[in-house]
């Protein structure tokens, strides 16, 4: 028997960030006189860190190792970079809440590398053992991160709901997959491709374990009707948590998807399709809707998170459209390019609500960004940046993220899709305009001072400018989608 070593090459930022989370316990074990301080230093450094290994080792070909378990290719590597700039603002934001509620221990930072890990494994598979390996790895953490505030009863509630659901999304997945080898006889995505397209498979089996994938992929995405965790789990979230959960994990449920469906299951195109086609006119239609009535601003952004993956879920169904390979191109990278604006447009929405929240008091209620405008302009302006941004109002980076995905579901000839989603994004575009008219036109109800970092500041406002920004030249954000897709779909 001959022993292949693999390359560990491709694999360099993952290995780094795995070795930083065991230096970042041992670490704080032996210095517990610093461990917060350093847990966040050494948390922020590693993302840094790993960001630069992910730009040296970037590769325009793809690259398999570890026996076809890996896969190195640019679409992996963007993602990826983008996760660990999105961590670290993500931390960031969230170092001054947890500091004032005692709750910037180790651990957090220690399951933020962990979850992070985890995301990088699962948008690196080449296997079906390997998504399930990084998806649980990320899972896990977040079951732990959301029940971080052991002292609060809604927190350790709304752990214990993610846990329990996403157990029973994990365990669909799980059978799905079973089912998959079973009627294929293979793990590896592109032997299950090959399996697919070459008619060796047995079609009852697979289409009975692709039901169960989908099912598994539109829970972790949190879309109808496997949304039924989002809003609580939102709400009883630790904030700082609940802005890792909104933005990170979804790039690499994206990931996800795209890995399982497209590059596993092309050949059965027409029916996860279908599937997907069902599933995002129900998000789209459910989150608009029930996010009208809501008063807290953290459940209001779950509903509207729910539509706006529906949305991604539009240009991911739309790849298909008259089999052109350009025209399938722009489906796929209108879904990346909606995903990454979406992670921009959250993190600087919940960005704003630890900003407004200090010691005792959570800026969980809409109400409280009353008269925010008389309180601080500039902050107002930002706030107001993003919500234009998530309703889709020119020129914002949200209004060209909806745009490009619309094209691509008109091109694959689903006009009646893209009626119901500019519908829909009419109506949605109430709730935000409430808070902008809150902002602006009410008279403030909190009249403490809005205090933050110096850095906070500046990140906050870095963030918001960018969705301005791209929202004037979004083509530098699509071309690079596009060009890290493209080599993925032609090698599919």
């Amino acid at each position: 028997m001959n022993f292949v070593v693999p390359d560990f090459f491709p694999a360099t930022a993952e290995i780094f960030i795995a070795v930083m989370a065991l230096v970042l316990m041992l670490a704080t074990a032996f210095a517990r006189n610093i461990a917060r301080g350093l847990a966040y230093a050494l948390a922020q450094f590693t993302l840094l860190v790993t960001a630069f290994i992910i730009l040296f080792t970037l590769d325009i070909g793809i690259d398999r190792s570890f026996g076809n378990l890996f896969v190195n290719d640019l679409l992996g590597g963007v993602l990826k970079l983008v996760i660990c700039f999105a961590m670290m603002i993500a931390l960031l934001y969230g170092r001054a809440w947890l500091a004032e509620r005692k709750l910037d221990r180790p651990e957090y930072y220690l399951l933020a590398l962990l979850m992070t890990l985890g995301m990088m494994v699962l948008i690196t598979a080449n296997h079906l053992l390997t998504l399930y390996l990084g998806l649980e790895m990320m899972s896990l953490s977040l079951y732990a991160l959301v029940a971080f505030d052991r002292d609060s009863a809604r927190s350790t509630e709304a752990g214990m709901k993610y846990f329990v659901l996403g157990a029973l999304a994990s365990g669909l997945l799980l059978y799905g997959m079973s089912m998959v080898y079973g009627a294929t006889g293979a793990l590896e995505l592109p032997a299950v491709a090959q399996a697919v397209t070459g008619g060796t498979a047995n079609m009852k089996v697979l289409l009975f374990g692709l039901v169960f994938l989908v099912a598994g992929v539109s829970f972790k995405l949190g879309v109808a009707p496997f949304h039924m965790w989002a809003p609580d789990v939102y709400q009883g979230a630790p904030t700082p948590v609940t802005l890792i959960l909104s933005s990170a994990p979804k790039l690499a449920a994206f990931a996800l998807a795209f890995r399982l469906l497209v590059g596993g299951f092309s050949g059965l195109v027409e029916h996860w399709q279908t599937m997907l086609m069902l599933v995002a006119a129900a998000s789209i239609v459910l989150g608009n809707l029930a996010a009208l009535v809501q008063h807290n601003i953290k459940r209001m952004l779950a509903y509207s998170g729910i539509s706006h993956m529906g949305f991604m879920l539009l240009g991911l169904l739309s790849g298909v459209a008259g089999g052109k390979a350009d025209v399938t191109v722009a489906a796929y990278s209108s879904a990346m390019f909606y995903a990454v604006a979406y992670v921009l447009m959250t993190l600087a929405a919940f960005g704003m609500v630890v900003l407004l929240s200090r010691a005792g008091f959570d800026a969980e209620n809409i109400e409280d960004f009353k008269g925010l405008n008389r309180r601080n302009a500039w902050f107002a302006l930002l706030m107001l940046f993003v919500m234009f941004s998530m309703a889709g109002i020119p020129f914002f980076v949200g209004f060209f993220a909806k745009l490009a995905v619309l094209k691509a579901v008109i091109d694959a000839g689903y006009l009646w899709l893209a009626v119901l989603a500019v519908v829909m994004s009419v109506i949605g575009a109430f709730y935000y305009l409430r808070v902008v008219k809150l902002m602006y036109f009410d008279e403030p109800t909190e009249t403490a001072p809005i205090a933050a970092s110096a850095e906070f500041q500046v990140m906050l406002s870095v963030n918001g400018i960018a969705i301005a920004v791209l929202g004037l030249m979004p083509g530098a954000l699509l071309g690079l989608c596009r060009t890290a897709l493209q080599a993925s779909v032609i090698a599919g």
